[in-house]
């Protein structure tokens, strides 16, 4: 979900879309100050600043994770001092002032910020519980296209990719997720019968608003060469054949940039 604010009524789709956060806590902030070449006098000048604020928050039993992009940015603070924690939110403030956008992001305002517009984009699931006190690999897909990828699809494509699967299919719960839509787990076929075979566990969603789907891919405990590999191919897959965003831990990247990003990473990795 991609949603710009600049008016009023666009905060007040904010606050009752995201509840102000309440609960809430802030991952990442990041500053990006522009510069340009003035021609005539061979200066650099300002060009504006950016401050982007990453959240993470529940509501209505989905787990959040926001990007919020701020432009144009005026005022900016961020005080933290004896041992002090800004991150933690209770339920941030905005308003619209002489056209500019002012967002109060503690009580104390120790993390304030003026701006001319944001944006936010936003990835939500359904709040899974810990598959085991074990930590996990997640990484979670989110389009707004009509069709979604089936099970059959799923092994049809790891099969021509080299990788054949089976699917154990998990029965969802009494209570479950009214967005949950199925679930189960993507084994190699090669693992088969293992007794301590690991798999992909996927789940399929449908999102808070409007058309689409949502997929949540993860690895329990630390990953094997297999399963890694499994979830590594069937992400490209899905981010391939699906526009959309992906989220991996508290970072939004657009389908599209997914290869470039994971490749990217994992050059960063071979050189230490």
């Amino acid at each position: 979900m991609t949603h710009l604010i600049k008016s009023k009524e666009d905060l007040r789709w904010l606050m009752g879309h995201t509840g102000g956060f309440r609960g809430g806590y802030v991952t990442d902030v990041h500053v990006s100050k522009r510069r340009l070449l003035d021609e005539a006098s061979g200066l650099e000048v300002p060009a504006g600043t950016t401050v982007t604020v990453v959240i993470r928050y529940r509501m209505r039993q989905m787990a959040r994770v926001v990007k919020l992009t701020m432009t144009g940015v005026t005022d900016f603070s961020m005080f933290e001092q004896e041992g002090a924690d800004c991150s933690t939110l209770g339920v941030i403030q905005a308003e619209l002032n002489d056209g500019n956008l002012r967002f109060w992001f503690d009580p104390q305002g120790e993390l304030y910020v003026v701006c001319e517009e944001a944006q936010l984009e936003e990835v939500a699931a359904p709040s899974l519980e810990p598959l085991s006190l074990e930590q996990v690999a997640q990484w979670t897909f989110q389009s707004t296209m009509p069709e979604w990828p089936t099970v059959n699809w799923l092994l049809t494509e790891l099969d021509v990719a080299g990788i054949p699967c089976i699917w154990r299919a998990i029965v969802l719960a009494p209570g479950h997720h009214s967005a949950i839509q199925w679930q189960g787990e993507l084994l190699p076929a090669s693992m088969e019968g293992a007794l301590d075979a690991r798999g992909i566990h996927c789940m399929l969603y449908a999102p808070l608003d409007g058309p689409g789907f949502g997929m949540v891919l993860r690895v329990r405990g630390v990953q094997d060469r297999r399963t890694g590999q499994v979830l590594s191919i069937l992400a490209d897959l899905i981010a391939q054949r699906f526009s959309g965003q992906c989220l991996v831990g508290n970072t939004i990247i657009p389908g599209e940039e997914w290869q470039n990003w994971r490749s990217l990473g994992q050059q960063r990795g071979a050189d230490g």
